[in-house]
């Protein structure tokens, strides 16, 4: 049932203030993310937006009801990196392409990530790039270099740099990396390219064969599926400088705003990165994992959910076994209380840390409150959590007879020995293993726990 009377309040990174959420209609919430690159498996700090974006999400159609909102987030299926890929592999662009968008969609569904309304891939959306750079060329905001490239002119958006608070040096350094002949200005970027015999490309006014630019992509996405102006942008803190102060840049100016810098999104959300143990995330330091590493090494996607979680969404978390552990035992501890249940409404508590700029640790901390089995379920469902789709998890399939039969005899031999040495011997081994022990004058029960180990259990015996 929407609640379209509750307050929500964002930080807007656009102001850098927070602020109510006014949409422009409430009946069509739109909001836009910036997808992934795809050309490998997505690793958890890419995780990280799916998840803060996914319960903005769902606190949108809450609020507003999921008739009314929109959630677009793309796929950069066109780029360097995926070429680089197709020449080590031997493989061909569209192969790698649809191979990686089916990981990605597959781990994110582990994490309980809601398929957005769109999720457009660049390459479907050229001609729409070529038509916003054609415009920019003809308002003066674009030129060609006469060698297949075509630039934006950043000194024609006097408003360039107010997104990200950078300053000239910063952003001077920050578009060097763009290689072009014949720039005018050192941080005029690429709009479109010549690609080569091997690279992808597609016919232009400025070559035969050529390619967009990063930044173009989301612009022209976002103004085919939402319009010129919408009401979140969301993405990564490390997409702010140099991507989506671009993507500011050439939509204002495409729609007209060159000079006042309104329009495109209302509201830009940023969320921080992600750490592994207090630690930079790298593959040098051996802390980086892929979702698929973690699932494979039979950390559900729930529990990865829930750490995440545990943090705001605008500081740094930190990935720790410990937090998955602790969020494993939670989560099981749950699914118990709410087995069988049907979920009633969502707890205000927990509904009004999330309209507080998406805390989504205070909503966790209100869970924890929670006494009543179907209020519980049905506000951890508005976070993604205890959802029919991530269930199961928590039943380890595992046949503990013989091993309660062991104990049973042992325990039958020191009634007569008195020596409870081997009972109290085989009982820690279990319990190291992961299982919970309970004996008592009618028998004995075991049970897999959070910390279960099938390879410690099968040395037992």
């Amino acid at each position: 049932m929407a609640q379209s009377d509750r307050l929500i309040h964002l930080t807007n990174s656009k102001t850098r203030q927070k602020e109510v959420f006014t949409p422009i209609d409430a009946k069509n919430i739109r909001i836009y993310a910036c997808g992934p690159t795809v050309y490998d498996r997505a690793h958890i700090g890419n995780a990280r937006p799916v998840v803060v974006f996914d319960v903005l999400y769902r606190l949108m159609r809450e609020v507003y009801g999921k008739d009314h909102v929109t959630y677009a987030r793309n796929f950069t299926d066109v780029d360097d990196k995926i070429n680089k890929r197709a020449v080590e592999s031997g493989r061909t662009i569209t192969e790698i392409c649809d191979e990686t968008i089916g990981w990605y969609l597959d781990d994110m569904g582990s994490l309980g990530a809601l398929e957005p309304n769109y999720m457009p891939r660049a390459t479907h959306y050229i001609q729409q790039m070529i038509d916003m750079i054609e415009v920019l060329i003809e308002k003066g905001h674009a030129y060609d270099d006469g060698a297949g490239h075509v630039l934006f002119s950043v000194k024609s958006y006097p408003k360039y740099g107010a997104l990200s608070g950078r300053d000239v040096d910063d952003m001077i350094a920050g578009a060097r990396v763009e290689v072009a002949k014949n720039k005018r200005d050192p941080m005029d970027f690429v709009l479109w390219k010549p690609s080569n015999a091997d690279q992808p490309g597609w016919p232009s006014p400025w070559g035969d064969k050529g390619r967009p630019g990063w930044h173009i992509e989301c612009s022209a996405m976002a103004k085919d599926l939402l319009g010129d102006t919408f009401d979140i942008h969301a993405g990564g803190n490390d997409l702010t400088f140099p991507h989506h102060e671009n993507e500011v840049a050439q939509s204002c100016c495409a729609s007209g705003h060159a000079h006042d810098g309104e329009g495109f999104a209302n509201y830009w959300l940023h969320n921080e990165m992600l750490q592994v143990e207090g630690k930079k995330m790298s593959k040098s330091l051996g802390n980086f994992f892929t979702v698929r590493d973690l699932l494979d090494q039979d950390i559900p996607g729930e529990v990865i959910r829930f750490v995440f979680l545990q943090t705001h969404y605008r500081k740094p978390m930190d990935w720790t076994a410990e937090k998955a552990a602790q969020a494993q035992a939670t989560l099981k501890k749950w699914r118990k209380m709410t087995k069988g249940v049907a979920p009633s409404s969502p707890c205000d508590k927990v509904l009004a840390a999330l309209a507080d700029d998406l805390n989504t640790a205070g909503a966790i901390s209100a869970l924890h409150q929670i006494e009543d089995p179907a209020q519980l379920l049905a506000s951890a469902q508005l976070i993604g959590l205890l959802t029919d789709r991530l269930g199961g998890w928590d039943e380890v399939k595992v046949n503990l007879d013989a091993y309660a039969d062991h104990l049973t005899q042992l325990r039958a031999q020191a009634m007569q020995s008195k020596d409870f040495a081997p009972v109290d011997a085989f009982k820690t081994a279990l319990v190291g293993a992961g299982v919970e022990v309970r004996m008592s004058k009618n028998g004995v029960e075991l049970e897999p726990n959070t910390q279960f180990n099938q390879d410690k259990l099968e040395k037992l015996l």
